[in-house]
């Protein structure tokens, strides 16, 4: 119903003195935002102090859950009255309802139940809860509420995605005798209303940050506790030899065991070679030798010498003479040695002696010891070289961390400080038209905030795998116009050239129309935002037939292709899908941003089963998206 004019007698009281009560209201809402970190704190506090100050029976703060139904989580009511904390106090038809209604005024006032023409369930739900009257407002997550758009954008459903979410309502009621309220009061509850979303959303937004740093931290000092173990074990194992212990290079390990065996054993010939089981290789590392050629680099196939290799790969030793002589060496006798440890066969150590030489059992031990010492080593090497490279990452990691929190610690705290501002400003507002600015200060960072919170949200979300996708049919000779129509007054404003050049007889695609929508506007926008005066921007969509790694054909596919004039440097290129990373001194129209849009886009195209490139030459930058014609199936894909 709508609002009355004039004042009630008690309400000129309390808004004598410059609205003293609810200015002392919004100030210590205000204040407890920024002291408290407790959400049940602060709305019991709004609904208190808002109940006392209305007079009313009963004041709630309920919230829409996901069922679409209203709950009760903070209520501060007269002893006589029954409680609703807890329980389901807005039906999902009811909170339609309201919405609906919101659309041409966002506080929905009832003076008396009794007089009024309410609906059947909504005069049972006044009856179940002993309300004869009633004043409820929304508590919008962006804008305070939407009542500037017109009921047109409401019917159009591209509009009404880009409303702000419903977090819950605020209720105010009297449930002894019906109440007329008068326009002070629902102004005043508007204002504490608006309040109060503002400090929901910066209480919800410190808990997901703390608990996003709690992670990181949880991540760092697991594989920091891992990167100790893993040094303590190298640590360990460079004490078990002398001659290798102070090498952790594979490569040197292998040369000091070749040389003293070669030198030891007076052989002819000593080498050691590392396997490569994927592959069935083994390649000579290092070879010594004294009298005849060496072939170190050589890289011999196990399976040309399958049953020499099927006793090393077993960890037996052996001897043998050459029946027949090599072109090279002639007919010598030869001693093989697995390198081996209790995780399998590495390589091999080959000793070469004249072809009557007889390697005694002391020999074959000591050789034994030694490839045994070089197992060891290598594999200490090998471990080192893995913890050097934990280390870089941990550091990778660290430093990641430290920038994620640098940049959304700055990319929160600004639009909060402008916010904190234009509230404060726009309660001493000398005029409509200064209110109107400040509102849409508030409107601005509310929407910036929301939007950030969104992009690292999805972000997780897609590197978790976990991003919804719902596919559908899409006819992009319609869409994908209809897509760009909204940035052309942009464009004209800014003095660029925007074409749209579709293929002939696109075919139908299935697709998620929304994550499509989000890559392809993601794009556009970044082509505006980079485009000189007078440069041109171009959208090109057409039908491909992509080649599998294999060389075999892949599903047909649609290649989305954005291109602007203007080229990103050169070094920069490989890091423009990295969060957070914006290419310096490259936004002529300083529209500044968050650089998460590119590494969303990324990652939102790999979910969809396609991919995305970046080239930037010849005064032009272009992004090319492909995308399945239709969703792969696994059977496909294999």
């Amino acid at each position: 119903m709508s609002r009355q004019q004039s004042q009630s007698p008690q309400l000129n009281r309390l808004f004598q003195a410059d609205n003293q009560p609810t200015s002392r209201l919004l100030h210590q809402l205000a204040l407890q935002t920024l002291q408290s970190r407790d959400l049940k704190d602060f709305l019991n506090v709004a609904t208190a102090e808002m109940r006392a100050l209305l007079n009313a029976d009963r004041t709630i703060v309920c919230r829409v859950e996901s069922d679409a139904s209203g709950r009760a989580i903070s209520e501060s009511n007269s002893s006589q009255e029954i409680s609703v904390l807890g329980q389901t106090v807005l039906p999902p038809n009811l909170i339609q309802t309201y919405l609906t209604r919101c659309q041409q005024e966002p506080a929905q006032a009832i003076d008396n139940v009794s007089n009024d023409e309410l609906s059947g369930e909504f005069r049972t739900w006044c009856d179940r809860w002993q309300v004869q009257a009633n004043l409820a407002v929304p508590l919008w997550l962006g804008s305070p509420h939407p009542k500037e758009k017109s009921v047109g954008e409401f019917a159009n459903p591209h509009h009404a995605k880009s409303l702000p979410p419903i977090w819950g309502f605020l209720l105010v009621q009297h449930c002894q005798t019906p109440h007329g309220w008068q326009s002070d009061e629902i102004s005043m509850v508007e204002q504490v209303a608006t309040q109060v979303a503002i400090g929901i959303q910066q209480i919800e937004l410190h808990q997901q940050l703390q608990q996003l740093s709690s992670n990181l931290e949880q991540q760092v000092r697991q594989q920091t506790t891992e990167l100790r173990q893993a040094l303590t074990f190298e640590a360990m194992l460079k004490r078990i030899t002398d001659k290798v212990r102070d090498s952790l290079d594979a490569s040197q390990i292998l040369q000091t065991a070749v040389e003293e065996l070669a030198l030891g054993l007076d052989a002819s010939c000593c080498n050691a070679a590392l396997y490569d089981l994927g592959r069935g290789t083994s390649t000579i590392c290092y070879e010594y030798a004294a009298s005849i050629p060496a072939s170190q680099g050589r890289v011999a196939q196990m399976a040309s010498s399958r049953e020499l290799y099927a006793q090393l790969l077993q960890g037996e030793c052996f001897q043998f003479c050459s029946v027949f002589p090599n072109p090279v060496r002639g007919r010598v006798a030869m001693l093989a040695c697995p390198i081996v440890d209790d995780k399998g066969v590495l390589g091999d150590l080959w000793l070469v002696n004249q072809k009557n030489y007889l390697f005694s059992d002391l020999e074959i031990r000591v050789v034994q010891q030694v490839a045994n010492q070089c197992a060891i080593a290598i594999r200490q090497a090998w471990l080192y070289q893995a913890a050097q490279t934990q280390v870089k990452e941990l550091e990778k990691l660290n430093r990641l961390k430290d920038e994620f929190l640098s940049t959304v610690s700055h990319e929160l705290r600004t639009p909060m400080s402008n916010i904190k501002m234009a509230t404060q400003l726009l309660k001493f507002a000398p005029n409509p038209e200064k209110q109107r600015s400040y509102l849409g200060i508030l409107e601005a960072e509310c929407s910036r905030e929301i939007d950030l919170i969104n992009d690292l949200l999805d972000l997780q979300r897609l590197e978790m795998e976990a991003y919804p996708i719902n596919s559908e049919a899409l006819d992009l000779q319609d869409w994908v116009p209809e897509l760009v129509q909204p940035f052309y007054s942009r464009t004209q404003e800014r003095e660029q050239a925007l074409s749209v050049d579709l293929a002939d007889n696109l075919p139908v695609m299935t697709v998620d129309k929304s994550g499509l929508e989000r890559i392809l506007a993601e794009l556009i926008n970044n082509a505006c935002k980079y485009t000189q005066v007078g440069g041109q921007i171009l959208v090109n969509a057409n039908q491909i037939m992509p080649m599998r790694q294999d060389g075999s054909l892949a599903q047909p596919a649609i290649a989305f292709i954005i291109r602007n004039t203007g080229e990103i440097p050169a070094e920069e290129l490989p890091h423009i899908f990295e969060k957070f990373y914006r290419v310096p001194n490259a936004d002529p129209w300083k529209q500044g941003g968050t650089g998460l849009g590119l590494a969303l886009v990324q990652r939102l195209a790999g979910q969809l089963g396609g991919n995305i490139q970046a080239v930037s030459e010849d005064g032009w930058t272009t992004f090319t998206v492909q995308l399945p014609l239709e969703p792969e199936t696994s059977e496909a894909a294999a």
